[in-house]
């Protein structure tokens, strides 16, 4: 999962569980979001090296 897909996840569980009623509301929201979550300055630990990904995920990406 990239950090994108990571990202999108959080906001729907967060920000998004609800119904919004229009455009401009839900950007306003996205924005709030984005800019508390800008201010935590959070990061990931990956618990695996590239090497140890690419022979786990060998059967979907068979060749680099």
């Amino acid at each position: 999962m990239n950090q994108v897909e990571i990202e999108l996840s959080v906001l729907s569980r967060q920000c998004l569980e609800r119904r919004i009623p229009n455009l401009e509301i839900l950007s306003s929201e996205i924005a709030t979001w984005e800019s508390e979550l800008n201010q935590q300055k959070p990061s990931f630990y990956w618990s695996f090296k590239t090497k140890d990904a690419r022979k786990k995920m060998q059967r979907l990406y068979p060749s680099i």
